[in-house]
């Protein structure tokens, strides 16, 4: 019995290090962007250090001593490193910066839901999960024609299906069933 408890905490132990792993990993290739909320701590410095900030639309930040700095586009490690550098040009000898995500900025679903609009973005979130708190599929909802259009690239529009996921500041659009598109038109003439 022993063995078998053993054997069920490493086990877990295991699952648990390489979901922090990927958890840090997706963090470190994540760039920050307007809405986005972090939290800057520096060591030491209790008066530096800032709870809560919102990156502003104009995709920066304001730290004390150092001022407006931009982040936008920016990876944690990367804005670690820019502050870290701005603190050693005459304010601290040896800062020790860390930054999280505190919020991450909203992804959007329009079209055939019953509520469309914002909402705040989730880890390991799927477009099932998107059109589930956007309150389900209406009734003239094309379940197989789903499209997304990416922040970073918003030019282009992909399909997706319910298992893909979805990423900060995305756009999912739900369209009408083709057989009722038609229909509506038909009726126009």
């Amino acid at each position: 019995m022993k063995l078998a408890k053993q054997i069920i905490t490493l086990s877990l132990s295991i699952m648990m290090f390489l979901s922090f792993n990927a958890s840090a990993e997706e963090t470190d290739n994540y760039k920050v962007s307007t809405d986005d909320e972090i939290s800057i701590t520096i060591f030491n410095e209790p008066d530096l250090s800032i709870k809560q900030i919102r990156i502003g639309t104009n995709g920066s930040i304001s730290i004390p001593l150092i001022g407006q700095i931009e982040i936008k586009g920016l990876s944690i490690p990367q804005i670690e490193s820019k502050i870290t550098n701005l603190l050693l040009d005459g304010y601290l000898k040896k800062p020790n910066v860390s930054v999280i995500i505190t919020e991450y900025r909203p992804f959007y679903i329009n079209g055939e839901v019953k509520k469309p609009g914002s909402y705040p973005y989730r880890k390991d979130l799927t477009i099932e999960k998107a059109i589930t708190l956007a309150g389900g599929f209406t009734e003239r909802a094309s379940k197989n024609s789903i499209s997304l259009v990416g922040e970073l690239d918003k030019r282009f529009v992909k399909a997706v299906s319910l298992k893909d996921t979805v990423k900060p500041g995305d756009v999912i659009t739900i369209s009408e069933k083709l057989l009722l598109r038609i229909k509506n038109e038909l009726y126009r003439f």
